[in-house]
């Protein structure tokens, strides 16, 4: 068995593979709003090169492959997707890996997120898993991928080396991805060219060709706005104008005015464009003429013209009310128009509006509105600098906690993974005076049995609190305290029900974590480390439930646990503080961001969620 210290770290060779090798696997991603690539599913991946093989300038249906990706469209001409029912657009790629890759041969690696599911790794990252585990690596650091996790092969774990918050990870087999032969274009992302084919006027493609057009009208204005729309074109506004649309459809026309953009340097003209109303239902052929798909990234000005066959919307469909024409929200005019006009012609009775916003703070309150918690004491706590601690020798720790075992069982040590009949793996590597690498101890309360010198290494790698936390069953020996900042955390009620509680009032929490330097029990003593967002504005129902999730959170606060010093998830800023595994509904009036109400699970969720954290109901004092 392998000893600790004789893992590697593998580096990714998967990207951009050179021309002359003969087969690829391709593998198309999208880019997420952490600025990660998430690759497609092996079929989903199958199903875009074959459209792509047909139509290199097409438009990819995702629904046709997957049902959760019914909204979705991806434009192989702008190398976007597109979610038809919000407007958002996102940039996609093709990658490619060699045969022999995780890719290749089907495999993918997961891990368990907070719901109980399985989430694929990025493609890079499950390459270099896949790597390691094939060289029989016993473990893995992820930490120059940007990622500080530890891979464990042999307990099937991920381990987060500030947090210590270890998640499962599972390898399965799946589709290979498709593998395609010749040579690979330099660039991953294809030029905006004339459409190739010609589109039919079924209503699929209709909504097609308003993707289409509308994403090309972003990308261009895009483009006007970062070279200069004032200076290279003297005739350009610099926005597009709103859409004008009439109060109804039925069998009337709707008037476009927009500029048409000119990359070659022209002026860009203001023109009317007729937009006549189609009929909803068509036959799946090519009746009607075509859509000029790129008309907006072309040089001079040119007329977009939709056809000439008019019919009526059938009864029942309501007009299209397209309010978001002004830029602020996330639907850009163009889109909102063109899509918009498109989808209501086709029949489809879909309300392109401004994307809601999340209700993060409930209305002004005054200070005399402010009333403490019933049965709980006080309305503001202060973290101490650090926490009372007790029996810091690790030898006095271990032994506290643990009874010796004559006769060790034939079975391994999860920590060091030799068994436990031999010596612990840290022999040579640790010594403690007492304490022998044979010497086997069993925990009190879960009875786990490790190696005593395997738990004075564990102990001495953490937080060096005065606890252990048995690491196969998480049972906590001691009070867990963490590596909180100082700060201050306040509570009260205020007369603001939350949805999902309409009978009660709210308690809300403030925690408030001033920026400061790190010390010896954060990742980098000395340095300075950033608070972000602060204060932080909490909300509870004021119920039995909510007001003993509040005493608990309140222990955990004195314990030190509810923040610490790590890297951001949401935007990957290092020496920062952050959450510490105990969720926080920060959303007062709504649920738009999956941090507010209604959530009728989360209280006993949290309630878990501090438990595990040695914070539970039995702490609380009757």
């Amino acid at each position: 068995m392998a000893r600790p210290g004789s893992g590697v770290l593998v580096s990714v060779n998967g990207l951009g593979y050179p021309p002359q090798n003969l087969a690829r696997v391709v593998v198309w991603e999208w880019l997420n709003e952490h600025g990660r690539w998430r690759p497609y599913s092996a079929a989903t991946c199958h199903h875009i090169e074959n459209v792509l093989k047909g139509d290199a300038r097409g438009t990819v249906v995702l629904g046709q492959v997957d049902a959760q990706l019914a909204p979705y469209v991806i434009d192989l001409q702008s190398m976007h997707q597109f979610r038809q029912d919000t407007g958002t657009m996102r940039p996609v790629h093709r990658n490619f890996y060699e045969p022999s890759s995780a890719p290749g041969k089907g495999v993918v690696w997961e891990w368990e997120n907070d719901s109980g599911s399985w989430t694929p790794y990025d493609m890079e990252i499950c390459v270099t898993i896949q790597n390691a585990y094939e060289k029989q690596h016993p473990w893995l650091d992820l930490t120059s991928l940007g990622f500080c996790y530890l891979i464990d092969f042999n307990s099937m774990a991920q381990t987060n080396r500030q947090s210590q918050r270890k998640r499962r990870l599972r390898r399965r087999m799946d589709l290979a991805y498709p593998l395609i032969m010749g040579s690979i274009p330099k660039s991953q992302s294809w030029p905006v060219g004339a459409s190739s084919g010609q589109p039919c006027s079924c209503q699929q493609c209709i909504l097609v060709n308003s993707t289409r057009a509308a994403s090309n009208a972003i990308l261009a204005s895009q483009r006007r706005k970062l070279y200069g729309g004032s200076a290279g074109a003297p005739g350009a506004t610099g926005t597009l104008t709103a859409v004008r649309q009439s109060n109804t459809f039925a069998g009337t026309t709707s008037n476009i005015q927009h500029n048409n953009i000119s990359t070659g340097g022209g002026q860009a003209k203001a023109e009317q464009v007729q937009s006549p109303v189609f009929s909803a239902n068509f036959s799946c052929s090519p009746a009607l003429p075509s859509l000029p798909a790129n008309n907006l990234n072309r040089p001079g000005t040119q007329r977009l013209s939709m056809g000439t066959a008019r019919g009526a919307v059938p009864p029942g469909v309501p007009a299209l009310p397209v309010k978001n024409l002004t830029g602020s929200g996330p639907v850009h005019p163009a889109l909102a128009g063109m899509t918009g006009i498109l989808m209501c012609a086709a029949g489809l009775p879909v309300c392109l509006t401004r994307a809601p916003k999340p209700i993060l703070h409930p209305p002004p309150i005054n200070k005399s509105d402010m009333k403490p918690v019933p049965g709980v004491n006080g309305i503001r706590r202060k973290t101490k600098k650090k926490h009372l601690r007790r029996g810091k020798n690790p030898e006095d720790v271990v032994r506290r906690y643990t009874e010796k075992v004559k006769v060790a069982p034939d079975e391994d040590c999860t920590i060091c993974m030799e068994r436990l009949v031999m010596s612990s793996g840290y022999e040579g590597v640790l010594q403690h005076k007492g304490i022998k690498p044979e010497l086997v101890g069993k925990l009190g309360k879960c009875g786990h049995m490790y190696h005593l010198l395997c738990l004075v290494a564990m102990y001495n790698n953490g937080n060096k609190d005065g606890s252990l936390q048995c690491p196969t069953c998480k049972a906590i020996y001691g009070e867990k305290t963490g590596t909180q900042p100082p700060g201050k955390m306040e509570y009260h009620v205020i007369p603001h029900c939350l949805p999902g509680y309409p009978e009660a009032k709210t308690i809300r929490i403030v925690y408030d974590i001033p920026a400061g330097i790190q010390t010896t029990e954060h990742p980098n003593p000395g340095k300075k480390f950033s608070a972000r967002g602060f204060p932080r504005h909490c909300y509870l129902p004021d119920n039995d439930k909510g007001r003993r999730v509040l005493k608990l959170l309140i222990m955990a606060w004195d314990r030190r646990l509810i923040f610490t010093i790590g890297t951001s998830s949401t935007t990957g800023e290092s020496d920062t503080v952050v959450w510490n595994e105990i969720h926080h509904k920060t959303e007062f009036g709504s649920n738009l961001t999956g941090h507010g109400y209604p959530d009728p699970n989360y209280l006993d969720n949290v309630l878990t969620e501090l438990s595990a954290q040695g914070v539970g109901e039995d702490n609380l004092k009757e």
